[in-house]
């Protein structure tokens, strides 16, 4: 799971019989299930034995509400003490938080009546007094608040699972003979979801929706109707549910999802039609980018994803034409092509059923990543008027700022040295939790980086880890990690300028890195041999002398956002009578 080959291996934990959701989670072969003895959570959570959790990485853990707190009591209609019902919950956090650090994710149903009728009580469904309903709602609220500060642990909303299937899903038969609450159809829902979860952490998740125009995201043929009589919004069916569906577009760049065209249409007319309609929710600015001609529409978007740096497995392409779906289907393979419906009634919900997007989290980068493409876009047109290379980073205006490793920026940390494979010295694969570890042990020093230009901000781009021997007086380069995004803009070479800096101001005398080759990461050496560090022969260990005057590059504004915390730590690594300059 932390490397993202193989199966991760899941511990099933549950208080009822979980063995028909194990071979829905093994189909894809992105799970390894084990199941644990039912009825035994709590001892299970709570053991340290290795042969109990078999060398498990994460743990799918499923209970019903009557195994962790009073809420059987309630049932029954018996005396119950909602403030003790709450602190049961909070125990229950609390072996979920104490889980051991070898399990890096923690998968957790949220709570569910186990019946279809366990929780009705008509008028008194929302009373404090006798509501099951409202109980379970502030039992979960308290879970989620409880387990909210660990990162590996998400919790999962298992309500949705049941209530899509109604009287389908639940089995009186299987819940009195085998103690299986749920019908099969449940475990399935379940097995979706956690399945895609997986293949979200391990990067797997969808980046880019290729899209078509006429009757895909709006209602009628633009270059024959013109964009005044688009069914698109107004008093009209048909119209409202395309527009319906533009705002669940417009919700997925939100997370990160980017946007794309690929239609067989004249351009201007297209592009026309995106302006000015007065209810189209997308607008230019929302496509990271767009083929719109009358040529093979699987060579185009082969283009754009080569346009847009990405590779044919994080695209989506929907189009209502099952003929043009067919084609991508067969000559892009990776491409993920859903079914489509063939009433624009059923698009939005269509959309919303797509399971190929989910994160671990959503980063301001994320957030922002549809402007990043169109502001590149615009890097590129000044890059054509300009003479030289340059001259062009000379008019991009490039702000560098640095910052420490925090709880704002962890994740996203951790999300690029996992991710970044090109300019990677080492390639390095840890854990938010590991990353943070790091970083606050004796000796260490991690940054990161962001970058910003004229025409927008990039984000979170670069990390930079420093080991430091006081010993030796020696600052070893643990990570150097760079998006290639801002590759070959002088960034790199800023980093590295920060690096020598601080590594000056911990009291070192030399910087070394140790390189290590993997199939990806030449555009790292190269950049290393072009530096002003010197190499062995073998060119695995690149080093400076920190005594001579280091030059930051030309043309870009360093900021250097330091904490107090920081700055305690620097002021009690340096030696006396050392430099204390900062960057």
């Amino acid at each position: 799971m932390r490397n993202g080959k193989g199966p991760a291996k899941f511990l099933l934990v549950s208080d009822f019989n979980v063995h028909n959701l194990a071979p829905l989670l093994a189909r894809t072969g992105d799970i390894e299930p084990i199941v644990a003895p039912f009825g035994q959570v709590v001892q299970i959570l709570l053991s340290r034995d290795n042969g109990t959790w078999n060398d498990a990485a994460g743990a799918i853990v499923w209970t019903s509400p009557s195994s962790i707190t009073g809420y059987e009591r309630a049932c029954q209609n018996q005396e119950w003490n909602l403030e003790e019902t709450l602190n049961e919950v909070d125990r229950f956090a609390h072996a979920l938080t104490a889980l051991r650090p070898e399990i890096h994710r923690v998968f957790v149903a949220n709570w569910s009546p186990l019946h279809r009728a366990e929780n009705r009580r008509g008028l008194l469904d929302m009373d404090p007094s006798y509501g099951l309903v409202e109980l379970l709602m502030r039992m979960n609220l308290r879970l989620c608040e409880g387990v909210r500060s660990d990162t590996r642990i998400h919790v999962f909303d298992s309500a949705r699972w049941a209530s899509s299937l109604g009287a389908r899903a639940y089995d009186a038969r299987l819940w009195y003979l085998t103690k299986t609450p749920f019908a099969v159809d449940v475990f399935r829902e379940a097995a979706r979801d956690f399945q895609a979860a997986v293949r979200g952490i391990k990067g797997g998740a969808r980046k880019l929706i290729a899209l078509d125009l006429d009757n895909t995201l709006w209602g009628g043929v633009v270059g024959d109707v013109g964009w005044q009589k688009l069914r698109l919004g107004g008093h009209d069916a048909i119209g409202e549910a395309f527009l319906d569906f533009q705002r669940g577009l417009k919700a997925l760049t939100r997370r990160g999802v980017l946007l794309g065209l690929v239609s067989k249409n004249d351009e201007a007319i297209a592009l026309e039609a995106i302006a000015s309609h007065q209810e189209m929710v997308l607008s230019g600015e929302d496509f990271a980018g767009w083929r719109i001609d009358w040529n093979d529409k699987a060579a185009n978007l082969a283009a754009l994803a080569d346009d847009l740096n990405l590779g044919l497995e994080s695209i989506v392409f929907i189009d209502d034409n099952p003929a043009e779906r067919a084609r991508i289907s067969e000559t892009l393979p990776k491409v993920l092509v859903p079914d489509w419906p063939s009433s624009p009634l059923e698009f939005p919900a269509a959309l919303a059923a797509l399971d190929c997007f989910d994160a671990p989290f959503v980063s301001l980068e994320d957030r922002i990543r549809a402007k990043s493409y169109v502001a590149e876009r615009k890097r590129r047109k000044a890059r054509d008027q300009v003479q030289s290379l340059d001259d062009w980073l000379d008019t991009l205006e490039i702000s560098v700022i640095v910052e420490e490793l925090n709880e704002s920026n962890l994740e996203r940390a951790s999300q690029l040295l996992n991710k970044t494979n090109q300019f990677n010295l080492r390639t390095r694969r840890l854990t938010s939790n590991e990353l943070s570890t790091w970083a606050a042990a004796s000796g260490n020093e991690l940054m990161v980086f962001r970058v910003a230009d004229r025409f927008g901000d990039y984000g979170l781009v670069g990390i930079a880890g420093l080991s430091i021997d006081s010993t030796e007086r020696t600052a070893y380069i643990e990570d150097l990690v760079l998006s290639c995004r801002v590759m070959g803009r002088r960034v790199e070479q800023t980093m590295l300028y920060v690096i020598a800096k601080r590594a000056q101001t911990l009291g070192a005398k030399q910087l070394i890195a140790d390189f290590l080759q993997t199939p990806r990461n030449q555009p790292c050496r190269s950049f290393l041999e072009q530096s002003e560090m010197r190499s062995e022969p073998r060119g695995t260990r690149y080093w400076r002398d920190l005594s001579s005057r280091l030059s930051k590059p030309k043309a870009v504004d360093l900021i250097e956002r330091a904490t107090e915390a920081q700055s305690s730590r620097v002021d009690s690594k340096i030696g006396a009578g050392d430099d204390k300059s900062a960057v």
